[in-house]
């Protein structure tokens, strides 16, 4: 037995370099534990958001739970790196509440704009024009794109958990009165203060507290908020019928009115997965040869075919975590720290039955928290001119009052050109910025007549 398992740790530290890194099989198996525990909440999460779009919950949780093994298994494998993969929290509230909810976008039609969006990501990390992108396109409005979807996700927990409604005068606070309202609220306070005393798995024992919580309160019309299911642990069966959900005809015959969106999933899959790696691996104290954060190009193309891979699976764009931080924190260099969460993931789908009975006011405060994290980054609104800075606040103001963030990126790119051309940055004024500038022209014109 001693034999086995010394063969097994050779050939993990073969495989993952383990000993060549610094660390060792005990603070890989911790670090992935840890990053698991801060990055579970989304089992709970995405199918929320993605079944308030008309999707089966159910469906969602083994999909999220599979995008999530397969992504994390693929950066482990692929690029050796401790950092775990899942549907992002972003691009999941605009896949569903803007694309299919407001944009009246068919499903099958929204998976096929991630598969592109994810293919584009793949070609460009094959290929030099990745850095390039990344150096030529407009800080203020790359800014602006996540202080606005910061605002949006936080405006949608808001309103999930009750807290704000719709009023004779606009929105208002919602009734205190009503015990879920008061139930939402004590969970964005715990929330929050799990996360000021910086416990790892914070907004995941926030969903849970409220969750059960919710056995005890009752809506309105007397039914409880937590409904506990017949049996707590069962085999999960996959929805086969949501493998390669995709509508090209249907795609194709919108073109114009969808391609901008397609161009969001791309570019946001893109710039997150981008600052997210390198937080991370900067945060490890990894180097090439270079002196620069340990990430390959194998990093990216590692996350772009987990989005490709997610949307054949049925589920919103999949790419890296933050919260593999936290796993870092604790020791995790390499991919077997990436593997444990794909394990722990794969492991978690026979809870699919307690997953579902999750409420919509428990996913809430971690809507809200993501939120409010993505607007944490405002201070770095110094690194821009004086005058630039009010680009990405004008994105910002435009998302949070009428709730439409594809104008707010249309908008922001136009206003970055007339800045360009009025102070005359001609360097700046480049092929790809007018490109972007044509196509969100046209988005706006179409998405105006068809609103019309």
């Amino acid at each position: 037995m001693r034999d086995l398992w010394s063969g097994m740790r050779a050939c993990l530290d073969r495989v993952f370099d383990i000993s060549g890194r610094g660390s060792s099989i005990p603070k890989e198996v911790v670090g992935g534990i840890t990053t698991f525990g801060a990055m579970a909440y989304i089992m709970a999460v995405n199918p929320n958001i993605l079944a308030s779009a008309g999707l089966d919950q159910h469906t969602m949780v083994i999909t999220t739970i599979a995008s999530a093994v397969v992504g994390s298994f693929i950066m482990a494998v692929g690029a050796n790196l401790p950092i775990a993969l899942a549907p992002v929290m972003s691009s999941n509230v605009v896949f569903a509440q803007i694309v299919i909810v407001r944009m009246g976008v068919p499903p099958a039609q929204a998976f096929t704009m991630v598969l592109l969006g994810g293919l584009a990501f793949l070609f460009l990390s094959l290929t030099p024009w990745r850095r390039r992108i990344v150096e030529t396109f407009p800080l203020s409005v790359k800014q602006g794109i996540h202080f606005a979807i910061g605002a949006f996700v936080a405006h949608i927990g808001i309103v999930n958990g009750g807290l704000v409604t719709k009023g004779g005068e606009g929105l208002v606070f919602g009734q205190l009165s009503n015990p879920v309202v008061l139930l939402a609220l004590a969970g964005v306070f715990l929330a929050m203060m799990l996360k000021w005393a910086r416990v790892p798995a914070a907004i995941l024992v926030s969903v849970i507290a409220v969750t059960i919580a919710g056995l005890w309160v009752a809506h309105p019309d007397g039914s409880k908020v937590t409904q506990l299911p017949a049996h707590w642990v069962d085999w999960p069966s996959y929805p086969w019928f949501m493998l390669f959900p995709y509508d090209f005809h249907g795609l194709f015959a919108n073109l114009f009115l969808v391609l901008p969106i397609t161009l969001y999933f791309f570019l946001g899959d893109f710039f997150d997965a981008t600052g997210t790696m390198m937080a991370v691996m900067q945060r490890s104290g990894l180097k090439d040869k270079q002196g620069q954060p340990l990430l390959a190009k194998s990093a990216f193309v590692a996350d772009a075919t987990a989005s490709v891979i997610g949307s054949a699976l049925g589920t919103s764009t999949v790419s890296a975590y933050l919260e593999s931080l936290v796993g870092v924190e604790e020791g995790g260099r390499t991919g077997l720290t990436a593997l444990v969460v794909a394990c722990l993931f794969a492991v978690s789908s026979i809870l699919w039955p307690l997953i579902i009975c999750v409420p919509a006011v428990a996913t809430a405060p971690a809507l809200i928290l993501v939120g409010l994290g993505m607007l944490g980054s405002l201070p770095d609104l110094k690194s821009l001119a004086v005058q630039e800075r009010v680009i990405p606040l004008f994105m910002l103001l435009v998302t949070v009052l009428t709730g439409d963030f594809m104008v707010s990126l249309a908008l922001g790119l136009l206003l970055h050109t007339a800045f360009v051309l009025t102070t005359r940055k001609w360097a700046e004024l480049t092929l790809m910025l007018c490109g972007l500038d044509c196509v969100f022209i046209l988005y706006l014109v179409l998405s105006s007549r068809l609103g019309s």
